[in-house]
């Protein structure tokens, strides 16, 4: 079977992005930033006659504060997203206009969570704006999405996998404004996934064996973006020890309904070459289950030893 260039990816694929696109654009709702920020809630920091920020005026737990800051600053490298996403979307027509839209609506979140941690004095904003300056400058390039294939894939994951941590850290902030914002936020994410996940669906009737060496590709050295930026490590650690976003969640929540929804362990159309990338994929599936088994029993015994502790603590 002969290998499509990038060239005839698109060119094949176009009209299936172009329905996909009036599908998103017929699901899609309008919605406004300033809806979801509680201004009430605002007042003038020093350099306008008021008080600047101290750790005593945040109402979020260093959880919250760390989720909502690596969410904010991944929507916000907008700019590198769309440029490493338009190497492999540069067409006219269908393609084009989604990279636009879809840069459109990722930057909406960027703006809608800072204005709510400026307003409530959820984070430093003056760490805030620095980390932000940091991360744009830096970037994002990532060999993950080097292609159509790889970042049609990467970004169905990405995506899916951005939905449940924006859901989870609303539940996190254990306030209704921001698990409100965070709930639209999650449902824009859900529908660039299935916009995403119907093209990787078409790539597979059209080159099954290109599109799983892809697919096994990103999912076995898949990272989620953000992977640069200030505190990375950090706050993805305590991310994943408080159950907002954990291996045993990529797996389960993220890679295998993925997985399913593209029928790749029932497919009959691979030759020896989508077989050997499908068998590395299920062996690497199965270690990475024994893995988040093993993060979960660690866990559980971190987590009760900080509970004793404040509890010895407290009496």
């Amino acid at each position: 079977m002969r290998e499509l260039t990038q060239v005839e990816l698109l060119q094949e694929l176009e009209p299936v992005a172009e329905s996909n696109l009036n599908r998103h654009l017929s699901q899609a709702r309008d919605w406004h930033p300033h809806d979801y920020v509680p201004w009430d809630d605002g007042r003038n920091f020093a350099a306008m006659g008021g008080e600047d920020w101290g750790p005593e005026q945040s109402q979020l737990s260093d959880v919250a504060k760390a989720a909502m800051v690596l969410n904010v600053l991944t929507e916000d490298n907008l700019p590198s997203y769309h440029r490493e996403i338009s190497e492999y979307f540069d067409a006219d027509g269908a393609w084009r206009t989604w990279v636009g839209r879809w840069t459109a609506e990722e930057n909406r979140h960027a703006i809608v969570m800072r204005d709510y941690l400026v307003v409530t004095r959820g984070v430093d904003p003056v760490a805030l704006e620095n980390d932000r300056m940091a991360n744009m400058t830096k970037g994002v390039y990532t060999d993950d999405s080097s292609g159509l294939l790889p970042g049609l894939a990467y970004v169905t994951i990405q995506e899916l996998g951005t939905r449940i941590s924006h859901r989870n850290t609303g539940k996190a902030c254990d306030d209704p404004v921001a698990d409100r914002m965070l709930q639209r936020i999650a449902a824009d994410e859900n529908l660039h996934m299935i916009f995403y996940r119907n093209l990787c669906s078409a790539a597979f009737d059209l080159a099954p064996d290109q599109a799983m060496e892809a697919l096994d590709d990103v999912i076995e050295r898949f990272q989620m973006p953000g992977i640069g930026m200030p505190n990375f490590r950090k706050m993805s650690l305590t991310m994943a020890k408080y159950g907002i976003y954990d291996l045993r969640q990529h797996l389960d929540d993220v890679l295998w309904p993925v997985l399913r929804k593209l029928e790749i362990f029932e497919r009959t159309d691979f030759t020896g070459r989508g077989e050997q990338a499908r068998d590395s994929l299920a062996a690497w599936l199965a270690k990475s289950d024994e893995d988040a088994t093993r993060f979960e029993e660690q866990r559980d015994r971190l987590v009760a030893r900080d509970a004793k502790r404040r509890e010895k603590a407290a009496s």
